[in-house]
């Protein structure tokens, strides 16, 4: 799976617009440079264009919805596909409101992305165009599980055929997908669900990762998302005495910097299917 993905990360730096949830914008920013990357924050409409086109890569975040980021989305978008950038949709909370579903799947028919990130109730619910998302936490009866790894792997492959993106679908077990292979990813720690944005962290790790790696957007995304579980799993064995959810989330990042490429590929935990 690892390629030097994360050394082309840090070695070309890419430059990645997000258009993403306020609730975590800051921790998002900071993952990217934790990574090697660099941040841009931009959603207005009046210069979305401009500034997607001194990027190389989109990472597009439905989590705080209005109507005036519906409509920078989709210029930035499409400016984004016009140009050839590497575009990530993170469809947080869809099937939780009418307005989050039809936003992503009206996305999702107007613009071509190379990464879908969410997880499995959100992935469900974009499939189907319907779900019962609660807010942005995944029903806990559709996790994945060793029972339903091979049916969800059937459904991940058919839902990036018929997309054209590779489909991640995080949770306690991670599934990164296109329409022939998929990596069953098993890094990560429980209590992350317990920090507000681990998952807008790593949906903007996987845009800097397939931007700084386009010709392996699979195994790119891959990479990132066993990168950002095993950050999980350093981070926890760091944790102190006394410490709580707000220190995990800094010793997080703090992996995230310190990590190199033989770390991850001794500490990633994966399989093919």
């Amino acid at each position: 799976m690892l390629r030097n993905f994360l050394e082309n990360v840090r070695k070309n730096s890419p430059l990645i617009h997000c258009i993403t949830n306020y609730v975590t914008v800051n921790d998002v920013a900071n993952v990217l440079l934790a990574c090697g990357a660099s941040p841009i924050m931009s959603d207005d409409a009046a210069e979305v264009e401009e500034i997607t086109s001194i990027c190389g890569g989109l990472n597009m975040n439905i989590g705080t919805l209005n109507k005036d980021t519906i409509a920078s989305m989709f210029l930035a978008g499409k400016k984004a596909k016009e140009l050839g950038h590497k575009i990530l949709l993170d469809p947080v909370g869809a099937g939780a409101s009418r307005l989050r579903t039809e936003t992503a799947a009206k996305l999702m028919e107007e613009i071509r992305f190379d990464v879908i990130r969410g997880n499995v109730s959100e992935i469900k619910t974009l499939a189907h165009g319907s779900g019962n998302t609660k807010g942005v936490d995944a029903d806990m009866a559709e996790e994945i599980t060793g029972q339903t790894l091979d049916q969800a792997v059937i459904f991940v492959k058919e839902l990036s055929r018929r997309t054209g993106s590779v489909i991640v679908i995080t949770g306690a077990m991670d599934l990164v997908s296109d329409s022939r292979k998929c990596y069953v990813i098993r890094n990560g720690r429980p209590e992350m669900s317990k920090i507000t944005g681990t998952g807008c962290q790593l949906s903007a790790l996987i845009t800097a990762f397939i931007t700084a790696n386009p010709e392996h957007i699979l195994e790119a995304s891959a990479a990132a998302v066993g990168m950002m579980g095993l950050a999980g799993e350093i981070g926890w064995s760091r944790m102190q005495p006394g410490e709580g959810n707000a220190s995990y989330r800094t010793r997080i990042i703090n992996a995230i910097d310190q990590m190199d490429e033989e770390l991850l590929r001794k500490g990633a935990n994966y399989e093919m299917r």
